[in-house]
């Protein structure tokens, strides 16, 4: 089993280490958090939850991550770019996790808007984590 955070932590390093992502960011945009001060366009890890589809129970062997694309681009192409740069690196990725398995992601949903309230375009991707222990 996987515990989130390091979940997160193998997500996250995949994510940086893809040179066409951090060009489209412009460097550090890749954020557990957004600061005040966070240069757009960047990506934040929003919520994570642990459960087993079939009972609805805690199990963390079973993921769902939330990602947040966030821009103040003319329009929506960047978001869209990042996500589409987002869906290439990490759907169908297996990420080794710890000693007891191998996590594969796949996106479960995709979304992208224009937030008026907040004057940004704002993309939202949900991917799912199934952790298989090897035997």
């Amino acid at each position: 089993m996987t515990a989130p955070d390091d979940l997160l932590q193998a997500l996250f390093q995949r994510l940086k280490s893809d040179a066409k992502l951090t060009a489209l960011l412009g460097g550090a945009g890749l954020l557990e958090r957004a600061t005040e001060n966070a240069a757009f366009p960047y990506v934040t890890c929003g919520h994570t939850s642990a459960f087993n589809q079939d009972t609805g129970a805690d199990n963390d062997a079973d993921q769902l991550v939330t990602l947040h694309v966030w821009s103040k681009a003319q329009g929506e192409a960047e978001t869209r770019l990042i996500m589409n740069r987002i869906e290439a690196r990490l759907a169908g990725a297996a990420l080794s996790i710890g000693p007891r398995g191998q996590t594969r992601l796949s996106l479960e949903f995709a979304e992208a808007r224009y937030d008026e309230d907040l004057a940004v375009h704002h993309g939202l991707q949900r991917f799912r984590a199934v952790t298989r222990e090897d035997a």
